[in-house]
């Protein structure tokens, strides 16, 4: 048997950091995706070739084929000898599912910059979990919302991590989407809008550490929520809901409570941005506007944007972009900006100039897999 899945990688355009808070996100698919081909071995030894992690920038062509091998002995117990070791930890999931595991070769293909908040992680383990689950008998691997929650299972759940479910959901089910994390639980409600200008993605080539970000943006939020706890506050929500208890906000000191602010400022902004979108009169300097206002508050509240990531945007919106953002936890990697398509090429050129590379995006549809 043959396997062959696809899956792609997202840009959030509103929501950032705030999935892991049990709050909202829209997110968008792009033409950026991570492949894979799986087949069956005679033996117990699940064989992995991946891209080789130096191949990492965006638009960096494979031309070498360089790739790092990995082989998992199946007949030995799962035991995790590193840190984050995704390829084990979705054999284990996968064997939870009830699969019937067994030897096989995987080829893990990427268009996706490693590293850049551009979820190449997720993507990773979400197509070799569903390439997988395809080979190895599960009823549900062409069912994206079983596979985005074993992915996350095998990514986030089995080792305790900060990380949310908006890029596990965003890229299995494609498409323009705004996703409801209260509770505990999903709930997906796909958008049929699309923006009339064009979305450009640049990649500053600056490394970063995503679960410091995360940490640094995501505990000291949940900390000033609990210490308000006692006068009635439990969530960000609670202040969309009620603007008084803002007062609130006092009680808390200036670390705490600077988080707390740009997360509620974020989430208005994210409620304004989806009452636009769903209308289907999306307004492009609107849109714009909104954008430059999330950042603004990634940048001066939870302070994860980077000088770079600052200047490219200015420099877009010097030559005509509406506004932009980082994509994905922040501290370096990807960012976008929103133009109109009559700008795209300029810009990009400015930005090659400067040395950043930069790439057009489309919205697509999400995970994919097929025998072959």
């Amino acid at each position: 048997m043959n396997v062959k899945a696809s899956t792609p990688s997202r840009i959030c355009l509103f929501g950032e950091h705030q999935d892991y808070l049990g709050l909202e996100v829209i997110a968008s698919a792009i033409n950026l995706r991570f492949s894979a081909q799986a087949s069956d071995r005679s033996d117990n030894i699940l064989a992995i070739d991946i891209r080789d992690s130096s191949v990492s920038e965006l638009g960096q062509k494979n031309v070498d084929n360089l790739y790092q091998h990995y082989e998992i002995d199946l007949s030995k117990p799962i035991i995790f000898d590193q840190k984050r070791d995704y390829f084990k930890s979705i054999v284990k999931q996968l064997q939870k599912a009830g699969c019937n595991v067994k030897g096989a070769d995987i080829r893990l293909d990427s268009e996706i910059p490693i590293g850049k908040g551009m979820c190449s992680s997720t993507t990773m383990v979400l197509v070799m979990t569903t390439a997988l689950a395809k080979l190895w008998g599960h009823p549900q691997a062409g069912d994206p919302i079983v596979m985005a929650e074993l992915a996350w299972d095998a990514e986030v759940g089995e080792f305790g991590e900060p990380g949310g479910r908006m890029d596990h959901y965003a890229s299995a089910l494609g498409g323009l989407v705004h996703l409801d994390f209260r509770d505990g639980k999903t709930a997906v409600n796909p958008l049929s809008s699309t923006p009339n200008g064009c979305f450009i993605l640049f990649d500053t080539l600056e490394p970063k550490d995503t679960l410091d970000v995360l940490s640094k943006s995501k505990y000291p939020t949940l900390e000033g929520i609990k210490q308000l706890n006692p006068f009635g506050v439990t969530s960000i929500r609670d202040f969309y809901n009620d603007p008084s208890k803002e007062e609130l906000l006092c009680k808390l000191d200036s670390e705490h409570r600077r988080k707390v602010e740009a997360n509620i400022s974020n989430y208005r902004i994210q409620r304004e941005a989806l009452t636009m979108i769903s209308s289907g009169n999306i307004d492009d300097a609107k849109l714009g506007e909104l954008l430059n206002r999330h950042q603004a508050n990634l940048r001066d509240g939870l302070c994860i944007s980077t000088k770079t990531i600052d200047k490219i945007i200015d420099t877009a919106i010097a030559n005509g972009a509406y506004g932009g953002k980082f994509n994905g936890s922040g501290g370096g990697g990807c960012l976008y900006v929103y133009a109109d398509k009559s700008k795209t090429e300029n810009i990009i050129g400015i930005m090659k100039e400067m040395g950043y590379p930069g790439a057009v995006l489309h919205t697509v549809k999400g995970l994919s897999v097929e025998e072959v």
